[in-house]
């Protein structure tokens, strides 16, 4: 019985929450995240758990973390500079990619610009067939070529995208030996390894994502892997992954693709684990941190997954924890254009500088100076003391927008607020719109160190009836990953009519799927024999272009039970499209299984109950709808289970601020959750 830790690295600080198996214990911290120094903020944060909380290092047993380096490689387009190797005429494939313009609605929209320069990639003689077969064989001096135009134009590594490569990987695996045979050591990364799925363009991008990454997330992991030795922390480390679930870091450095949602996943894992301790099954989870706000949608006690995530400009096309990114985190910059319009984001001041009112030396007005322009941050310290907030200069930088739009600084930062609000609204209905659901059926649970803040503004412009704020939502990303299973996707392209005839092969390739997962397992855990398998098969209607993802019965597979199969697609995609037809012949274009591993999970101890009303810390004045208001605020920490009372009132604690609005219900559930009902809306 030791401790289990998780972590996770954000852009402006690095969140930890550490659960004593013996004690029963859960405990959280924040520090100031260091992307110039990775590691650092991970041994800084080990020590200050020793001082605070008294712990040995030497007693973790469990470390796991999340992190956003890989997407930050992406978004600010600082990976390695690469080259592609495809089929001869097929040298455009990223350049051409979809021939989707990014905005419809805008006529000067353009796609951006590949990973991979067009000078850089090169094609190959050599062809599969659709099926598999070698139609013409790889002609090795064209190879040699390839690699000569690599070295001369200093590339530090290649992708391997061949022609079907997804039925048969021989082609991408005679050039990968080819290349180390002409230059040992040289980086080379197959799309067939990556995720060997159909569709050319879809699996380049993927493969050419992940090796864009793969230096800069392995000298990551292997940094802070040593200064975690250097704390005195024996525990191996893991990451959490982009489908949810975790694996080891060593994996984690040649699978960097599988990693590079971590961050956001971690805090959808945390949610959904949240909801199901409260008896919520359908919840809309919100993550704001000092970038972006993520949203995701935890549908009757799981959090929903989907393929073709945005990274920045880029889809990769691997399973991953359904989330949408906005532009407007705590840290997003407010500004007034040339024709004196408000926006905000998607510049972020980050953690260095950092907002205004941290005193760090930024300059630029974020969402962060606007809360402390209202009043409703700056009462407390912030980041478990890591921050005195400057109200004085916070006011000053609003002010300076303020001058320019004609109006009152509070004005301008309640200002603030709404068009950052009104973006996030524009972000969630598109994920809304995608998965069919109705958000006032929903619960909105808001994390990360400004969510609790922006909840209530939020919840009431989507009219959603009720907002959940968990005990440390702060912190509540590293605790996603403290909770989240061992997990791994596999893909197997079956690309063949749903009949009697084809069952005995889909069993056959399930066999082995499920084989090649236990192998995995295996790797991974030390007792694999308790591994859960989780089958769904990508299929359509035959004739259109794209599948859905429907999930299956293991013993509807093993028995041969052909109408139950059918009859789940045709479920699934009346669910989406609200039109199923029966007497259409169905494709099953892939088969998909997830093996995963349950963790222990913490059981948290039940907060003492009063019926008593809670006693406010002081009264403060804040800005609320257009006025100032005097309002309680409360100490999140002396709340007893079962207290209860009405907004406006301000809730601090040491890693996030709550705001109540007027005519918002607050209620602390047994468990210490903040349960905001609006009033206002009555069903």
């Amino acid at each position: 019985m030791g401790l289990r830790i998780g972590v996770d690295i954000g852009g402006s600080f690095t969140d930890f929450a550490v659960f004593n198996e013996a004690s029963g214990q859960l405990h959280s911290l924040k520090v100031f995240s260091r992307p110039d120094d990775p590691g650092q903020e991970v041994l800084h944060g080990v020590q200050e758990l020793v001082k605070r909380y008294g712990i040995d290092p030497a007693d973790i047993d469990y470390f796991t973390h999340g992190t956003t380096v890989g997407v930050n490689a992406v978004v600010q387009k600082k990976g390695a500079k690469l080259g592609l190797i495809t089929n001869r005429y097929f040298e455009d494939v990223l350049a051409l990619g979809r021939l989707k313009t990014p905005d419809m609605y805008s006529l000067h929209s353009l796609r951006p610009e590949p990973l991979v320069s067009r000078e850089n990639v090169f094609g190959i003689d050599g062809r599969m067939d659709a099926t598999g077969k070698e139609l013409a064989p790889i002609a090795e001096q064209s190879v040699l070529a390839a690699v000569a135009g690599l070295r001369d134009a200093g590339c530090e590594g290649v992708v391997i995208a061949l022609l079907h490569a997804y039925r048969n990987p021989e082609h991408e695996k005679q050039v990968q030996a080819l290349i180390a045979a002409a230059v040992p050591g040289f980086f080379v990364c197959c799309s067939s390894d990556v995720w060997p799925t159909i569709r050319e363009f879809e699996r380049t991008q993927t493969a050419v994502i992940g090796a864009y990454v793969q230096p800069r997330v392995a000298h990551y992991l292997g940094a802070l892997q040593q200064a975690l030795t250097q704390a005195g922390v024996t525990a191996e480390l893991k990451v959490t992954k982009s489908n949810g679930g975790v694996m080891s870091a060593e994996r984690g450095k040649a699978e960097c693709v599988q990693m590079i949602l971590s961050g956001t996943a971690s805090g959808v894992m945390g949610a959904a684990w949240v909801a199901r301790q409260c008896g919520r099954e359908n919840v809309m989870s919100l993550d704001i941190g000092g970038t972006t706000a993520d949203v995701a949608l935890i549908v009757n006690g799981e959090a929903q997954y989907d393929t073709g995530e945005y990274i920045g400009d880029y889809q990769i096309h691997i399973p991953s924890v359904s989330v949408t990114s906005i532009g407007d985190g705590g840290g997003s910059v407010a500004r007034v254009d040339e024709f004196g319009v408000l926006k905000v984001g998607p510049e972020s001041a980050g953690s260095t500088p950092g907002p205004v009112c941290y005193g760090r030396g930024g300059t630029q007005p974020t969402i962060t100076d606007a809360f402390v322009s209202l009043g409703i941050l700056g009462q407390a310290k912030l980041g478990y003391n890591a921050v005195n907030v400057d109200v004085a200069a916070a006011k000053a930088a609003i002010g300076s927008l303020a001058d320019r739009l004609g109006q009152s600084i509070e004005a301008t930062a309640e200002a603030i607020i709404n068009v950052s609000v009104s973006g996030m609204y524009a972000g969630i209905s598109r994920l809304v719109s995608r998965f069919g659901i109705d958000p006032r059926a929903f619960s909105l649970m808001p994390f990360g160190g400004a969510g609790p803040m922006m909840a209530c503004y939020l919840a009431r412009a989507m009219h959603m009836r009720e907002v959940l704020v968990p005990l440390t939502p702060g912190v509540l990303s590293a605790l996603g990953g403290l909770v989240a299973d061992v997990k791994n996707d596999f893909v197997r392209i079956i690309y063949g009519d749903l009949s009697a005839e084809s069952l005995p092969h889909l069993e056959a390739e399930y066999q082995q799927l499920e084989q090649q997962a236990r192998e995995w397992l295996s790797h991974e855990v030390s007792d694999a024999s308790q591994g859960q398998f989780s089958l769904s098969a990508e299929m359509r209607y035959k004739g259109q272009s794209f599948e859905i993802a429907t999930p299956l019965q293991r013993d509807d597979l093993a028995n041969g039970n052909l109408s139950s199969m059918r009859e789940a697609f045709h479920a699934q995609h009346h669910h989406l499209y609200a039109y199923s037809d029966r007497d259409a012949q169905i494709q099953v274009v892939s088969l998909r299984l997830v093996v995963s591993m349950p963790t222990p999970k913490p059981q948290l101890e039940p907060l003492p109950h009063s019926d008593a009303a809670p006693i406010p810390a002081e009264h403060i004045d804040v800005w609320m709808s257009g006025r100032y208001l005097t309002v309680p605020l409360y100490q999140r920490e002396q709340l007893a289970g079962g207290q209860s009372f009405t907004g406006p009132s301000v809730i601090t604690q040491s890693d996030t601020t709550v705001a109540v609005l007027p005519n918002f219900r607050a209620q602390v559930d047994a468990l210490g959750n903040l349960i905001l009902t609006d009033l206002t809306h009555t069903a």
